[in-house]
């Protein structure tokens, strides 16, 4: 079967984005992702949205993708 490798005791990691700081966001803050499409950070953003309440937008710029607290 190829290179598959069964692994015992591996931690699942937390569900989310870890080490992306909406929690930490005041409105009018904003961060930069490198290296993701504008889909996989709009996804998180609803996300947080759902866990948090608060809302959040991004836009693709150069390199990467900028997401902002709105409310």
């Amino acid at each position: 079967m190829g290179d598959v490798v069964i692994e015992v005791g591996v931690p699942l990691p937390e569900k989310g984005l870890v080490g992306w700081p909406h929690g930490d966001m005041e409105v009018g803050q904003s961060f930069f992702v490198e290296g993701k499409t504008l889909s996989n950070v709009c996804n998180a953003n609803h996300r947080f949205h759902k866990k948090l309440g608060w809302k959040f937008t991004a836009r693709k710029v150069d390199g990467g993708v900028r997401v902002w607290r709105t409310e």
